[in-house]
């Protein structure tokens, strides 16, 4: 299980890489967008004390527009939040009662995601707005523990797309990925983990 999930970056990037020739033979577009992972306090808790922080998120994209109105999105996110754990006191044997302060931890997580894109406006145009919805991955990784753990789940957003020159342009991005909880198992944690992505990011477009 660990090699698996510790493969699943370099699949999506093996995936990307298959798919390109396609891709440059119709409407194809290149990103790399940045900006803020925010979670919602109502899904933060993560059960017994532990809570997830905001962070920063870094995210490329691969487009293929195959029709007017329409497009296919693949991409890898990297989510670099943190993990607020609780205070904790226990009885070592000669030790006595021993507490560990609380801490905050990195919680890094690797992301792969499809998602379906719906236009307002046709290929070729300058500006065009668009809505999104797919599917998605996330890889939890504790920093300094071999512990990782996959959640899959649905995304869905929208966004604006700006050519500026003939090949480059920019792009504004808002995601919500939707996904259990990590370590639900031995956290005891109850609902479902909502991540949203508020990103900018610069284009390739052919």
């Amino acid at each position: 299980m660990y090699t698996e999930v510790m493969r699943a970056p370099h699949v999506v990037l093996a995936v990307l890489l298959t798919c390109a020739p396609a891709a440059f033979a119709q409407g194809f577009e290149a990103s790399v967008s940045g900006g803020e992972s925010y979670i919602p306090s109502k899904s933060s808790d993560i059960g017994s004390g532990f809570t997830l922080k905001d962070g920063f998120k870094l995210t490329l994209r691969m487009t293929l527009n195959w029709k007017r109105f329409l497009g296919h999105e693949f991409g890898y996110g990297y989510n670099h939040i943190s993990i607020d754990i609780p205070a904790s006191t226990s009885t070592l044997p000669g030790q006595g009662t021993v507490t560990t302060p609380a801490q905050n931890s990195s919680l890094p997580g690797h992301q792969g995601f499809y998602d379906l894109l719906a236009y307002a406006t046709p290929e070729g145009s300058h500006v065009r707005p668009f809505a999104c919805g797919g599917v998605q991955f996330t890889s939890f990784s504790q920093s300094g523990s071999y512990s990782r753990e996959t959640k899959y789940g649905v995304n869905y957003g929208g966004g604006i797309k700006v050519r500026v020159k003939e090949n480059w342009g920019f792009r504004l991005d808002i995601r919500q990925y939707n996904m259990g909880k990590p370590f639900h198992d031995v956290l005891n944690s109850s609902g479902r983990l909502q991540l949203y992505e508020f990103g900018v990011g610069i284009s390739f477009m052919m």
